[in-house]
């Protein structure tokens, strides 16, 4: 039997084409604040935790002098170095690597970013004591994901789903969790932005490549789900629905 690291590998190493074509994953509002982000902090060294194929780190290639895309999986790093090559982002370097097992230095980075990575780490907060430990003084971790209603009911509704769809999720954390994790690793963090992605739902299985039997399974929760759930997730007739995403700014203390 797997454990979930061999299960993100083995899940995304057979669809990272599909990534690199995604556009929820190519473009976003929350994808320009984070770039923006990293722009004012004239950061000269970021960490793309949990690359995935690349988008994040071409959205902050141009406002730093390197970016190091780091990622479990190896057929992702091959996607991160053709997008880097049609975009011309020479400053872009790929290594691959467990996110909760650094091999960095500490204070090697200005910055750490990750995106729609953080709900497959086993452990996220042996993960922020990583990035807590290979940031500068004066360096931040910024950190876009989908998070988690605080209902016990559409959190459990949402996880249902969610690993469904995909065997390598472990859980979309709430704002309060991500919060708590935080701390305890030794950050301050804040809230820079919240939004609810409109995903189509035939794109999002076949992103994933999810058995058709799954499909099923997950379009007859949907259509039993009760109206608060049918409400937070705003599900259409065409299964088309939204999850909630935050932007969270954390410094080291």
């Amino acid at each position: 039997m797997q454990d979930v690291k061999a299960a993100v590998q083995q899940q995304f190493g057979q669809v990272a084409e599909q990534y690199r074509a995604s556009a929820v994953h190519a473009a976003g509002e929350d994808l320009q604040r984070l770039a923006r982000e990293v722009q004012r902090m004239n950061a000269a060294r970021v960490l793309d935790a949990g690359c995935g194929a690349g988008h994040t780190a071409m959205a902050v290639a141009p406002f730093v002098q390197a970016v190091v895309a780091y990622d479990l999986t190896e057929p992702m790093l091959r996607q991160v170095e053709q997008l880097a090559a049609e975009r011309g982002c020479a400053n872009v370097v790929t290594q691959r690597g467990d996110v909760e097992h650094l091999p960095f230095e500490p204070d090697s980075f200005d910055g750490v970013v990750s995106r729609y990575s953080a709900h497959h780490w086993p452990h996220p907060l042996l993960a922020l004591q990583e990035f807590r430990r290979v940031l500068k003084p004066g360096g931040a971790f910024l950190l876009s994901d989908i998070v988690s209603p605080d209902e016990p009911a559409l959190d459990t509704f949402l996880q249902t789903v969610e690993l469904l769809r995909d065997p390598s999720h472990v859980r979309d954390h709430t704002v309060a969790q991500w919060e708590a994790m935080l701390a305890q690793a030794g950050f301050r963090s804040e809230v820079l932005f919240t939004w609810k992605p409109p995903l189509d739902f035939q794109s999002w299985v076949k992103r994933m490549a999810t058995p058709a039997a799954n499909v099923a399974i997950i379009q007859a929760l949907f259509d039993g789900a009760p109206l608060e759930v049918r409400a937070e997730m705003d599900v259409q007739a065409d299964y088309r629905f939204s999850l909630r995403g935050a932007l969270i700014k954390a410094c080291p203390i």
